[in-house]
């Protein structure tokens, strides 16, 4: 599950820098207020994998997929890219769990069945 969500929260480091970029277009939103927000946010995105693991780990990463689906309001294409990036999580989540399960019975599978070496 780790490598699978480790990619996905990558991937999103370099969207929402480029979303940083996008937004810095905006004559509303201070260039200051906007790079505090994204480097806060791609900070996370990099924390993030080496706490997916962790308890709370995949929780946090829920919240940053909210978050990024909401930064919609301030660049409307992050919707999209949030939607995208959302289910990029969830069957990162999803699959990930899967291959985890199966590498722990195929690991007991050969333990049991190797010969005592004593």
């Amino acid at each position: 599950m780790r490598t699978l969500c480790s990619s996905t929260l990558i991937g999103e480091f370099f969207i929402v820098g480029f979303a940083g970029l996008v937004a810095m277009k905006d004559p509303d939103l201070s260039t200051s207020t906007v790079w505090l927000v994204s480097g806060v946010a791609m900070v996370l995105c990099v924390l993030l994998c080496g706490m997916v693991t962790r308890p709370g780990g995949v929780a946090l990463g829920w919240a940053l997929q909210l978050a990024l689906i909401a930064s919609g309001v301030f660049v409307p294409t992050m919707y999209f890219m949030g939607a995208v990036f959302a289910a990029l999580w969830w069957a990162s989540v999803h699959y990930g769990r899967k291959v985890d399960e199966a590498k722990a019975r195929f690991a007991a599978q050969a333990e049991s069945s190797a010969p005592d070496a004593a």
